[in-house]
């Protein structure tokens, strides 16, 4: 059933907005897999012994993000499956948007720092901080301002 569908209960309401939820998350999943795999080998290269200490300290703090990113982002899935059936999903879809918002969020701020690291690495401080910084700014807009400009808009439905 759609958004806009008056007869849809409660119930099938929740059950449709869980499963998009997990949807969503089966797109956000694979890049913070990709940057954490990443980063896993990084340290690996011949050129990470030329790293500097602030270039070494972004690097942990991207792989920290990247890492509790994907805890968030997977925690609805891990907490469906072992909560299934317990009759309790309208929280789990609660708490689920909440982690969602949570990791994604992480995640944003993983790509900006990963984007730091690299711009300083191949560049300079000045060119990693300015392009990180860009990013931060389109992300929290595409992300975070345009979704509530939206939002706020738009009367949220009472059930």
């Amino acid at each position: 059933m759609s958004d806009g569908d008056e007869k849809e209960t409660k119930q099938e309401r929740i059950n449709r907005e869980l499963i998009e939820l997990l949807n969503e998350l089966r797109v956000a999943l694979p890049g913070v897999q990709v940057l954490f795999a990443f980063l896993l080998a990084v340290p690996f290269s011949q050129q990470f012994a030329n790293v500097s200490d602030f270039q070494k300290d972004v690097y942990f703090i991207t792989l920290a993000l990247a890492a509790v990113s994907s805890c968030f982002l997977i925690a609805p899935s891990s907490q469906h499956r072992i909560l299934f059936r317990m009759q309790d999903k309208e929280q789990l879809l609660l708490r689920s948007n909440r982690y969602a918002i949570v990791g994604l969020i992480l995640l944003g701020l993983a790509l900006i720092s990963a984007v730091l690291l690299i711009g300083d690495f191949l560049f300079a401080r000045a060119v990693g901080i300015g392009v990180a910084a860009g990013l931060g700014a389109i992300l929290t807009w595409v992300w975070v301002v345009f979704p509530l400009i939206k939002r706020s808009q738009k009367p949220q439905r009472a059930d």
